[in-house]
């Protein structure tokens, strides 16, 4: 026999269906209390707590969005649990960008990022990076910035990318004429850097994507 649900545990577990698919990822307590004007993620956590008991979620406790769909209201039949790692993918965070004064990069990964895998435009390794300086603040970069990183080892003119210029690495415009490679920055306080032949320069990826985190 199947557990019944109030009114209220029905409208919330709807609401939880329609936002996943809306939005490929499930909702937050504070977003769920929101949208039903309960004022505390207690309150929230009381009707999902009732809604894993019967049957119906599943929700994982180190996750802000890790509540996971087990059987459908109306008909009963299983529906595939739907991980969060299988709902995001994680990119390493790897040092941190010179933008601007170029400082000594750490070449070890510093953490991850957690994001929708419809960020990433194409398919391939990515990898993010912290921006430190203002030297790519026309272009939409600015200091404390997390970069999303497509790697590839070549670049087209215009591309920002991110490089390594004898052991320090930043982000710039890319700028090829004539074989006599520049990287741009895109404030008018900086000067480019320009890249000859004895130069130790090799490209890491393109930069795909901004992420700021709002204080």
């Amino acid at each position: 026999m199947k557990n019944t649900l109030t009114d209220r545990q029905k409208d919330i577990l709807n609401f939880i269906e329609q936002f996943r698919n809306e939005n490929g990822y499930p909702p937050t307590l504070r977003e769920i209390g929101k949208r039903f004007e309960i004022s505390s993620t207690f309150g929230v956590k009381r009707h999902l707590d009732a809604l894993v008991k019967k049957g119906y979620i599943a929700v994982e406790s180190n996750a802000s969005r890790g509540i996971s769909y087990l059987r459908h209201e109306f008909d009963n039949t299983a529906v595939k649990v739907i991980a969060s790692e299988d709902i995001f993918t994680k990119i390493p965070i790897v040092g941190r960008v010179a933008a601007g004064t170029p400082i000594l990069a750490i070449e070890n990964i510093e953490g991850s990022l957690v994001i929708d895998p419809s960020f990433l435009k194409k398919s391939g390794e990515h990898f993010a990076l912290k921006v430190r300086g203002d030297s790519m603040i026309d272009a939409g970069i600015f200091d404390g910035d997390f970069v999303i990183v497509s790697s590839r080892k070549e670049a087209l003119n215009g591309e920002i990318i991110v490089a390594m210029v004898g052991d320090e690495v930043t982000v710039k415009i890319y700028e090829n004429k004539v074989n006599k490679v520049s990287l741009i920055p895109q404030n008018k306080n900086y000067s480019p850097i320009r890249i000859d032949s004895k130069s130790d320069f090799s490209i890491l990826g393109k930069v795909s994507g901004v992420i700021r985190l709002l204080n």
